[in-house]
């Protein structure tokens, strides 16, 4: 508990609070929807775009399912998007936020491996991005397909659907829109170039992000008097109280396994097993899965660690790239019944749709997300090539 790095994690949570309270979700979402109103699909973009952005500042992903859902799951109902197709991208959007940094998750991770946070929260980067494109890319293939059913339904005499009505907007209307968006997108920038240029620590931008968040939803918002920042400080206390909680009584349950020798004797019986490396790694993440269905990512983290990382790193594999995808595994525990803390949240914004929509409306994203391990996989510099060029190889 005595590690620096722990520091940051209230101070993220601070940052992500500040603007998950305010009203910059509703206008990052409004801002590329205008932007993005001509490209078939581009509500749906905008609302992947969105909750990637809004991710990479809050870092939380129930914060980004709320805040972007609010706006966004109305309006993709109202043009003609399907229920669970517009609560599908929410939910799988919002789990976002765990892998693009700051991620708290990523936090922990770095604690536990004892690897450079630094380096893991680059190494994110590039797996985020393409999660991005995949969502991007079926939101696009299943706004087409959507758009074909409605528009053969009219011709056949059926009920017009808000598919095909347009909905353009002026330059001038679109410019107006980037003013209340700009700010919160040069935080995020400046955060990264805090971290990444060697002008601050991990916790020193994470205090120099939540203060920037505090003063950009002051000015823009007016967010300052005492009832505006009560909740901001409460949600903050009450949040960074349990993971403290979670992260001491873990790192005591750590220190415990290690002194029975109980996580040693288990990586020794597992590396004993003489697996194929390949097949070691199937089973672990397998592993993860199924505890990611049942538990935070949080608990998955602390509780795991000490077991099976061990086995990973004498096997060979970078324990910073399977950081990655171990983050990537718990995602689809975010979205995944019989827990899915993201299809939860919907559930709350969304109480009309019903819960089977919901799911059904996640399982693609899923199985996209399950493409995404196989190519880091096939190919693990998309997740080091960039902390390799940034921070050197090890």
């Amino acid at each position: 508990m005595a590690s620096i790095t722990l520091l940051s994690i209230p101070l993220f949570i601070l940052k992500g609070a500040a603007i998950g309270r305010s009203r910059a979700g509703r206008d990052l979402y409004a801002a590329l929807h205008a932007w993005m109103s001509r490209v078939p699909g581009g509500l749906g973009i905008a609302n992947v775009f969105a909750c990637a952005l809004f991710a990479a500042m809050a870092g939380s992903s129930p914060a980004t399912c709320s805040a972007i859902g609010q706006a966004g799951i109305p309006e993709m109902r109202a043009r003609g998007y399907s229920p669970g197709f517009a609560a599908g991208i929410i939910a799988a959007g919002g789990t976002l936020g765990i892998l693009l940094p700051p991620s708290i998750t990523m936090i922990l991770y770095s604690v536990a491996a004892e690897v450079s946070l630094g380096r893991l929260f680059l190494a994110g980067v590039g797996p985020g991005l393409l999660l991005v494109a995949l969502f991007a890319g079926y939101a696009v293939w299943r706004f087409r397909r959507e758009y074909r059913a409605a528009a053969a339904t009219f011709r056949a005499g059926g009920a017009k659907s808000a598919y095909l009505d347009a909905n353009d907007l002026t330059l001038r209307q679109k410019v107006e829109m980037l003013p209340r968006v700009l700010p919160f997108v040069i935080l995020l920038i400046g955060v990264m170039v805090a971290l990444y240029g060697g002008l601050a620590t991990p916790s020193e931008t994470a205090g120099l992000g939540a203060v920037l968040a505090l003063v950009l939803i002051a000015s823009i918002y007016s967010m300052w008097r005492p009832r505006d920042l009560a909740p901001i400080m409460s949600a903050t206390l009450r949040e960074s109280t349990m993971l403290m909680f979670i992260i001491g009584m873990s790192l005591l349950y750590s220190y415990v396994m290690s002194y029975l020798h109980l996580s040693q004797s288990g990586a020794l019986w597992i590396v004993g097993l003489h697996l194929s490396k390949w097949f070691l790694l199937a089973a672990i993440l397998v592993l993860v899965m199924v505890l990611g269905f049942f538990l935070p990512p949080v608990s998955i983290i602390l509780m795991t660690a000490p077991i099976i990382l061990p086995p990973l790193k004498a096997a060979g594999f970078d324990l910073i790239w399977f950081g990655v995808l171990m983050t990537i595994v718990m995602e689809m525990g975010l979205i995944h019944p019989p827990v899915g803390l993201n299809i939860f949240v919907i559930r709350n914004i969304a109480p009309d749709i019903p819960l089977r929509d919901v799911i059904w409306g996640v399982m693609p994203f899923v199985g996209l997300m399950f493409i995404a391990i196989f190519l880091i996989c096939a190919a693990p510099g998309i997740a080091t090539w960039l902390p390799d060029v940034t921070m050197g190889t090890k």
